[in-house]
């Protein structure tokens, strides 16, 4: 994972050295730099990953015509690479200049024939190619400096907080989405979007073997790396399936787990630890710890929104340990809104509304929980992975129906993600499979320092006249109102975060 900034079009101060240093956390390995004199400029900051000595960015084709910077991974790159073994000459291993080499074959194209995770910026003579993923795993945002923010130079960067003065507006890069500059924007993927599949002849069984085959093929391609891996272990189900499946192909896995003294997730964490033989490393937080990171982690998350800031806490944390042992980290995210994992899903009436419900909060990961993994492991240098949302795992999980998702008893009992426990039940303990879910704020014992952190708040503002103050913002409580004065506080010109938050609630 990396950086990646730009400009295109007339700029005559080129702030791109100064977009760069603001991103010098998400590529601390090198940088490079890519200038095509009155047409634009490309720049990249690298966290070494795939070909660590030959793989530096700028990438460029074999005339040098056409320039490449990307952050993420492509897992299907050696697949397209031996498809253009004898056509072009490739300089490195790394996996992005798979990406260069098609642009010449494809042109645009390509962009749906990658299997991965990324954000790319391409320049072709004076004509350019933005593309992000499928889902939105790796971030982009694009503004324009011209006074109604719509036309004019394009910029654009991997956080929002790299755009220069100047920029009048900036949006969220959409996922599934590229752009050219003579195409426009154009969508190469959307989550389907269809009524599960009863009448098959599937049963359970067959569906649970499914979800086991895709997800381990989702797994295992994520393992792909030239530098030390591991996996966050919280001890729920999500976590402790990635980490039991990723071990079979690892001989050395560390694991890494966090929360408040005593709280359920490190003493689970452990037991799948010493399960599936991990390496294994935990680290308890205080109040005071949270209070003292709270400016950084809201700097890096680039939100106020106090669910993501409360998960954003035990990540930044459990981040922070993994980078003084790991470059990549597996993560569990996703899960939850593919399989009905989370406790409000109970409350839906019907089974059609929740169908409809989790094909929702799929489609809007891309600037919630995907944004709060991916600031939070770059924060520390450290590439964050999310094999529950691999493509596969979307387009199966949408074709099972929801009543083995969310799966009521004899007795009445609603049992959530079940049919993924069901296909996972042999890899681990039977208290970790039928662990009831709790979010990683819960688990890890940070809602239970809400109260130090809303005492905090009320030590320095009255939230009533804040949440008046700022009514367009729709804070929620004292807790929220802190979290967005502390935004504005860390942000010299907050406006521009401000208006791109993502929100949990309404």
């Amino acid at each position: 994972m990396c950086g990646i900034a730009g400009i295109w079009g007339d700029i005559k101060d080129t702030p791109l050295a100064s977009m760069m240093d603001k991103q010098l956390h998400r590529g601390p390995d090198g940088d490079g730099v890519f200038r095509s004199p009155g047409t634009g400029s490309l720049g990249h900051v690298r966290l070494s990953i795939m070909d660590p000595e030959a793989g530096a960015q700028p990438i460029f084709s074999e005339d040098r015509t056409k320039a490449l910077v990307a952050n993420g991974e492509i897992y299907n790159h050696v697949q397209l690479r031996s498809a253009l073994t004898g056509i072009h000459q490739f300089r490195s291993d790394s996996d992005s200049e798979v990406v260069v080499h098609m642009f010449e074959e494809m042109g645009s194209d390509l962009v749906a024939r990658l299997d991965g995770a990324f954000a790319i910026a391409l320049a072709d003579g004076d004509q350019l190619l933005l593309a992000r993923d499928p889902v939105g795993i790796k971030p982009l945002y694009y503004g324009y400096t011209d006074d109604e923010g719509t036309t004019g130079p394009m910029v654009f960067a991997s956080e929002l907080k790299a755009m220069p003065a100047g920029v009048r507006r900036v949006f969220e890069f959409p996922a599934g989405t590229y752009f050219h500059s003579e195409e426009g924007f154009q969508t190469y993927y959307t989550v389907p979007s269809r009524e599960p599949a009863g009448g098959d002849g599937r049963a359970p069984e067959d569906y649970a073997r499914l979800v086991r085959e895709t997800l381990e093929q989702a797994i295992t391609k994520r393992l792909m790396s030239d530098v030390p891996l591991g996996a966050f272990l919280s001890g729920g189900l999500d976590s402790s399936i990635i980490a039991a499946v990723a071990r079979q192909h690892t001989p050395r896995l560390h694991t890494f787990s966090v929360g408040i003294k005593g709280s359920r997730d490190l003493d689970a964490a452990r037991m799948v630890s010493r399960h599936i033989d991990s390496v294994h490393h935990a680290y308890s937080y205080t109040i005071d710890d949270v209070l003292a990171a709270l400016p950084e982690i809201i700097y890096h998350l680039e939100s106020f929104d106090r669910d993501l800031v409360r998960s954003a806490i035990p990540t930044y944390f459990c981040a922070r340990m993994a980078a003084q042992h790991v470059k990549v980290i597996l993560t569990g995210e996703g899960a939850d809104e593919l399989f009905a994992g989370y406790s409000y899903h109970k409350q839906i009436d019907t089974l059609p509304a929740l169908h409809k419900e989790l094909h929702r909060s799929i489609t809007r990961l891309h600037n919630i929980n995907l944004q709060r993994v991916d600031r939070m492991t770059m924060r520390h240098c450290v590439e964050g992975r999310v094999p529950f949302l691999d493509v596969a795992m979307i387009e199966l999980a949408q074709d099972i129906p929801p009543q083995l998702k969310l799966y009521e008893t004899a007795s009445g009992t609603r049992i959530e993600k079940w049919i993924l426990r069901k296909a996972c039940e042999d890899l681990l303990p039977p208290e970790i499979v039928w662990r009831d879910k709790e979010q990683f704020d819960e688990g890890s014992g940070t809602v239970d320092l809400v109260p130090g952190i809303t005492a905090h708040a009320l030590e320095r503002l009255n939230p009533t006249r804040y949440m008046a103050e700022h009514a367009d913002a729709r804070l929620h409580s004292a807790e929220e109102c802190l979290y967005h004065l502390i935004l504005t506080e860390v942000f010299d010109d907050p406006a521009i975060v401000l208006e791109n938050v993502g929100r949990w609630q309404g």
